[in-house]
């Protein structure tokens, strides 16, 4: 006997993603759409096609996803985000593996990255791949940035198919996710102990660049790679930036802290 999934899509102003988004996940036995109080038409559109819509606050994406994976009805879990797109071939691996009994609790699936209407083959994009099939059980890593569902390695595998996500549709989009991820990877950095100087908020930008551009080829993906390579260099910047604003937040208060000790001291 098949074994049933529930998918599982987080949606915060998706309006206009999330019709071909759900529509791509009719073969799942359940469809839950999480949504962050969404202010545009998003929520009207999924319930065209989602058997559950549940709204909660967003924190961050690790927390909002580990709050709502617990409340399928199914074992299998599929999560998927509103600017990707199960395609027929990864949907018919995914059913067939559930028809014959998976032998493993967790599964990554490559992603085939589209930027501004192309697909990318380079940058470091072309090796991106994400855990998005498992067992409920399972919760991602507590972390603001980059959390992966934690699983050990001998109850992973790999699917053949890719998943298709359609990468930050604009600059504004861009723009966005760049003010929410520089400042969480920033406080993650000073939490750890990490501080920024001169020479690091000057190098660091340049060698992600390079690293993309030059490195991963990015050059052989014409403008859009050259654009996303100075996306990454941006990226790093912005984030040292922070870094060494939150230093000089803890530099002050600390001096204050020593002036009071000196005058207590009298």
């Amino acid at each position: 006997m098949k074994q049933k999934i529930s998918a599982i899509v987080p949606t915060y102003n998706e309006e206009d993603n999330i019709q071909d988004c759900l529509k791509n996940l009719d073969w799942v036995d359940e469809l839950i759409v999480v949504d962050s109080f969404s202010t545009d038409n998003t929520v009207s559109i999924a319930q065209k096609y989602a058997d559950k819509i549940i709204q909660h606050k967003y924190d961050y994406s690790a927390r909002q996803k580990n709050w709502i994976i617990p409340q399928a009805s199914h074992n299998w879990v599929i999560l998927i985000d509103a600017d990707e797109r199960v395609n027929p071939q990864l949907r018919n691996e995914i059913l067939q593996l559930l028809e014959k009994g998976p032998d493993k609790k967790a599964y990554w699936i490559y992603r085939t990255n589209i930027f501004m209407g192309k697909e990318i083959r380079h940058c470091g994009w072309e090796k991106d791949r994400v855990i998005r099939l498992f067992t409920k059980e399972h919760r991602y890593e507590d972390v603001r940035v980059h959390a992966e569902i934690q699983a050990g390695k001998e109850h992973m595998a790999m699917l053949s198919a890719k998943l298709v996500h359609y990468s930050y549709k604009n600059l504004d989009d861009y723009l966005i996710k760049l003010r929410r991820y520089s400042k969480w990877g920033a406080e993650k950095s000073f939490t750890a102990g990490k501080r920024a100087n001169f020479f690091i908020i000057c190098a660091a930008p340049l060698g992600m660049f390079l690293k993309r551009y030059i490195g991963k080829l990015g050059f052989l993906d014409g403008i859009h790679g050259l654009v996303l390579s100075l996306f990454a260099s941006f990226s790093v910047l912005i984030k040292y930036i922070r870094l060494w604003e939150l230093q000089t937040i803890e530099n002050r208060k600390q001096k204050t802290v020593n002036r009071k000790n000196r005058i207590s001291d009298f």
